[in-house]
């Protein structure tokens, strides 16, 4: 899984480059980005997020006890369901645009082109949420049959739609930010159509059912409420930023957008991927009680997540500058945006470990059937987000906003884990937090060897990217020969695990 989504990723960025380039951080890639949370939200609301936290459980508990039949039947009653409700909430949300643009972007309302160009964007991505709640479905029906492979690369066809639109489309447009729309929507029919040959090879198909009212459905309702709102909570915080940064200077969203993409890299490879490859496990063991599997399972996700993301963490602090530069200071993207793009980097960086930590935390809360613990601390990580936001926005402009979710982000993920804690009298503590403190010292001195070797005003200049770009690759490749030495020197659980790992792989194949 890690694997494909660091295909998507790196995807996923080569679109980003691209949409810098055409369009830099100016009023027209607010207006996108404006436009883009809100298809952006509901996936995570009705596809990614909550449905596959309920679906995945359920389905495994399905399978596991009734059999393959029983499962595939409560696939196609899922797909009825998606298609009939969230289809009709498209039509709506097509038909409610103005209004959902003015609540999420209300500085926009000062100009009214500006506001007219989010609406239009925002209607051309609404069909992009279906496509999207139906891939989510066929992915987490691959999941359970063990499949991780094609549905964690299937973003990458979104990606690549995107630039292939954008290519095609925005010489010939009058409006060339429509392509960008055109490439969304049409990418999340392609994410969907990716997945469908493995799909059916898995004894599955997509067939419409009468029985809405069967209890797998129920269940999964009463699930997917309370998880709903728990991913609703999270995205109350991106939605506050949006907010709060409409009323900041031109080019604040852009800055939060790029920014946020880029912390989103660690947590899309392996936070997400540890999380959905945890969640079916996790289920398997809690319907079977095996609850000492299930702890074990999770600290040694959580200590093998913090050992990848906490350097990735401290690199993206370290080498900000000399990243934004490389990735994206080119065209109309200047140095001053640069600078913006840097400085909110630096502040989202600072909560990557605790949202890694939250996924699989919350996966394990959802495959013991429990969608309402991480509601109600949720709620408490929004309040604090809010409030910080607030009081941060002024002093630090969007750099508070960033600085806000990340506080928040660390409130969350330390109340689920004293409630998880409570919930399974044991969760292996001591060993977790041992092993973060020495990963958390590896890569401190890693970051630092870093930042010394990357200082220059090269990294303020355009151009050059190609010589930049090996230079920083160089020092990246370094630096994780320092953070593996040093963690070997401490005697790390997770580096020796891997050690060997490797050395049991190359001696099977005779190396």
């Amino acid at each position: 899984m890690s694997v494909a989504t660091f295909i998507s990723r790196i995807l996923g960025y080569v679109k980003d480059m691209i949409l810098a380039r055409y369009f830099g951080a100016t009023g027209l890639s607010d207006t996108f980005f404006v436009a883009f949370r809100i298809p952006n939200l509901l996936r995570e609301l009705f596809a990614e997020g909550s449905m596959s936290s309920a679906f995945i459980p359920v389905l495994t508990e399905y399978q596991t006890k009734q059999g393959a039949h029983e499962a595939k039947r409560l696939v196609n009653i899922t797909f009825t369901f998606i298609l009939i409700f969230v289809g009709l909430f498209c039509v709506l949300g097509i038909f409610f645009a103005p209004q959902i643009v003015s609540i999420i972007a209300p500085g926009f309302l000062r100009d009214t082109g500006k506001f007219s160009q989010t609406v239009l964007l925002t209607r051309l991505m609404f069909p992009f949420l279906l496509f999207i709640s139906l891939a989510a479905l066929v992915m987490g029906a691959l999941n359970v049959r063990r499949v991780f492979f094609i549905p964690a690369l299937a973003p990458a066809l979104l990606n690549v739609t995107i630039i292939v639109f954008v290519l095609a489309l925005v010489p010939v447009l009058e409006q060339p930010i429509i392509a960008v729309a055109i490439g969304v929507t049409f990418g999340g029919l392609a994410q969907l159509a990716f997945q469908l040959p493995s799909f059916l090879r898995k004894d599955y198909d997509l067939r419409l059912s009468s029985q809405l009212n069967h209890p797998g459905l129920r269940k999964m309702a009463l699930l997917i409420m309370p998880a709903t709102m728990g991913m609703a909570v999270a995205q109350v915080n991106i939605f506050v930023s949006t907010i709060l940064a409409s009323f900041l200077p031109q080019g604040s969203i852009t800055y939060l957008y790029y920014s946020m993409r880029l912390i989103q890299f660690p947590i899309g490879i392996f936070g997400v991927a540890m999380g959905m490859a945890a969640l079916p496990a996790l289920s398997e063991h809690a319907v079977k009680g095996e609850m000492e599997k299930l702890r074990d399972d999770f600290s040694f996700a959580l200590r093998l997540l913090f050992f990848i993301t906490v350097p990735a963490m401290m690199g993206l602090i370290a080498l900000r500058g000399p990243i934004v530069n490389v990735l994206f200071q080119r065209g109309v993207f200047d140095y001053s945006a640069t600078a913006g793009t840097s400085d909110a980097l630096l502040f989202y960086s600072f909560g990557i470990w605790a949202i890694v930590g939250v996924r699989v935390v919350t996966a394990t809360f959802y495959s013991l059937n429990d969608t309402k613990t991480p509601v109600k601390i949720a709620v408490a990580a929004m309040i604090t987000n809010i409030a910080l936001s607030v009081v941060l926005m002024g002093p630090l402009k969007h750099s508070g906003l960033a600085f806000a979710n990340a506080i928040a982000s660390g409130v969350n993920f330390i109340l689920l884990f004293f409630f998880l804690r409570n919930k399974l009298g044991r969760i292996d503590g001591r060993r977790i937090m041992g092993s973060f403190g020495k990963i958390t010292v590896a890569s401190m001195v890693m970051a630092l060897a870093g930042w010394f070797m990357l200082r220059g005003q090269i990294w303020t200049a355009t151009g050059k990217t190609l010589e930049k770009a090996i230079y920083l690759s160089g020092t990246i490749m370094i630096c994780l020969c320092i953070y593996l030495g040093i963690s070997f020197l401490l005697k790390g659980d997770e580096v020796h695990y891997l050690y060997e790992k490797i050395k049991g792989r190359l001696n099977r194949s005779g190396v």
